[in-house]
């Protein structure tokens, strides 16, 4: 009896190694990225570290990828040394990150590369754009929005796993497939970019931001009556 609860214990642990490895099922699309990538694009960076509260570095702009437990500030990095840390930064109220951080980690291949601060920068998430500029050829695959270069097939790193999983290319199929029957292909863009949205884009602005942002508009002057 002993032994056979052994044998289905083994069993058991045998099934569930098959599914984490990706036999099949979704967690085979989860295995083509790193553990810690998907985390990633979930956070919000560039907020107050509630442990350094009183500190003037207390921006969370750092990530571990060995503990992902968070937005990290720089007085947090002395409890992860020896982890591969990176760096979040900046363009336009999103976030972007480095080239030659994030290359050293994961295959960013197909995605558009930016130069910003004389660095190339991929950025995290997706920037939808409502309509493509004008004499644009190519756009990202997810997003619609638009690319400089053919080569490139997305303009994030959240696009690039949305736009290769097996459900978003299906699905794009059936939309396809859907429009050429209709005879009608408006809004099919909008559709298929809503098809699996991986992770919202960056935060809108603050309202403080947005004050700082917006000038008031001068009045027309007048001139004075004449007396």
């Amino acid at each position: 009896m002993a032994i056979e609860d052994q044998e289905n214990t083994i069993q058991e642990i045998k099934t569930k190694n098959r599914r984490i490895m990706g036999a099949g099922g979704p967690e085979e699309e989860d295995n083509r990225w790193p553990q810690w990538l998907k985390p990633l694009l979930k956070e919000q960076f560039f907020v107050h570290c509630k442990f350094h509260v009183d500190s003037h570095k207390s921006e969370c702009n750092m990530y571990c990828l060995d503990c992902t437990n968070g937005p990290l500030c720089s007085l947090c990095l002395t409890h992860h040394k020896d982890h591969r840390t990176i760096q979040i930064r900046r363009s336009s109220y999103h976030d972007v990150i480095r080239v030659n951080e994030i290359q050293k980690y994961l295959d960013i291949s197909g995605i558009q590369t930016y130069v910003i601060n004389s660095a190339k920068v991929v950025f995290l998430n997706e920037r939808p754009q409502p309509r493509p500029g004008k004499g644009v050829t190519n756009s990202c695959k997810v997003c619609y929005r638009s690319l400089v270069d053919d080569s490139f097939r997305f303009c994030s790193l959240g696009c690039k796993i949305a736009g290769s999983s097996r459900g978003f290319e299906k699905g794009r199929k059936n939309l396809l497939m859907e429009s050429e029957d209709s005879g009608s292909s408006i809004g099919i863009g909008r559709n298929i970019s809503n098809l699996q949205s991986f992770s919202p884009s960056t935060p809108p602005l603050t309202t403080s931001s947005s004050f700082r942002i917006a000038k008031r508009r001068k009045g027309i002057p007048h001139r004075s009556p004449m007396g």
